[in-house]
Formats: structure tokens, sequence, C-alpha cells
């Protein structure tokens, strides 16, 4: 069956039918067609394993499961969407607030960033607006992400990628995400590019990075 695909850099055409649900942001369907029912999730169900954990962090977020048969339009205050597919061997790292929509089937799951590097984990959070939490979406599947002003997905692998923090909307599969800073007296009495902090990447995998420093 097809996949997710995108009707613009703004719309994200998606399937559903029988055993292929999708969860997406409430109020992001634009139109459907076909015989398609709409609900609020209310509680855990299937690819929802981390939505207790969202609501006691914060990183809560309003749901609509789409079931039936049809094809449905999803878009989002204007914003870009960019598609990620997952198979399986890899994590999605994002915060929640940009998952646009994705298969019903992925599971998703809310992680302390203080886990990933510790100290250095949430500093990143705060770096990038994220606070303390973002969310993992694993398994096989797609998944529609929002940014602002469209998306550049680099891989990473070998050398390190350097992204600015603000610029910065996740990253896929086995990648180490650190704070480097570089400040000089230029920054410290105001002068410097404003680009003194910067998100490096290693590992193997690929990050997704924003045509914007506007947060979101």
């Amino acid at each position: 069956m097809p996949g997710f695909a995108l009707v613009n850099h703004k719309v994200v055409s998606v399937p559903v039918a029988p055993g292929r649900e999708v969860l997406a942001k409430r109020g992001a369907m634009l139109a459907y067609s076909g015989d398609v029912r709409f609900r609020p999730v209310s509680g855990p169900r299937p690819g929802l394993g981390g939505l207790v954990g969202r609501a006691l962090s914060g990183e809560a977020a309003p749901l609509m499961v789409a079931d039936g048969s049809g094809q449905v339009s999803y878009g989002y205050a204007g914003l870009a969407v960019h598609l990620v597919h997952l198979d399986g061997t890899g994590s999605l790292s994002v915060e929640s607030d940009r998952l646009l929509c994705h298969d019903a089937g992925l599971q998703t799951a809310v992680v302390f960033l203080g886990q990933q590097g510790g100290v250095r984990g949430a500093v990143r959070g705060a770096v990038t607006g994220q606070g303390l939490f973002t969310t993992q979406v694993s398994g096989v599947g797609d998944v529609a992400v929002l940014a602002h002003g469209g998306v550049l997905e680099l891989p990473v692998g070998g050398r390190p990628v350097v992204v600015d923090p603000q610029a910065y909307v996740g990253h896929v599969g086995a990648v180490q995400v650190d704070v480097s800073a570089s400040v000089g007296w230029r920054d410290a009495v105001g002068r410097g590019s404003g680009e003194a902090v910067q998100l490096r990447l290693s590992g193997s995998g690929s990050v997704l990075v924003q045509a914007s420093e506007e947060r979101f």
C-alpha cells in the first residue's frame, strides 16, 4: 500500500485503511475522501505507549486517530512538512509539537534529555527550546514532521555535523548530540555572530535542520 506523499511542501496526503490507522495533531486535518472516521485519543492505545509519559513531562500533544478507508490531507498553521520513513533500524527523536501525523503502529516514548548525555543533554534541551524532554518514535512506518521554512536532512557519519541549535529539528538513528561553545571576547561584549553555542552530532544516522532560526 502506498505510504505518505507530499502534495506540496505544506500538505501531506495519507492513506487510511483497515489495520492502518493514522494519528495526527488535533486540528491538522484539511480534507479527506472515502469512509474515514476521526476521534480524539483519550488514553493509551497501540502506538501510543508514551502518552502518559508525555502528559507527565509536558510533552503532551492533543491527537486524533483516523480509521476506516480513504485518503486524508494534513497540514498545520502553514508550516512546512517533511516526511521521514522509519524502517525499524533506528528511531526518530523530535519535539512532540513538531509531529504532524504518523502511522498508528509506530511506538512513541518520552525520553528525558538527561539520559542522552547527562548535564549536556539537559543543556541541549535548553538551547534548542525543547525543555528537558523529547519524543522518540520507533518501528516501521511514516512520520510527517513540521518545521519553519523547509527541512534539510543531512547524513551523520564519519566527520561530525555541526548545527545551529535554533535550526535543529530532530535526528534519526544512533546519533549523539553534544553542545559545544566557542565564546570569544566579541561574544562577551555582544558583538559576536550569535552562533557561539552549537550542536555537534556524531554517530550514524541523519539530522533534520530547518531553513530558519525561528523557535517552534
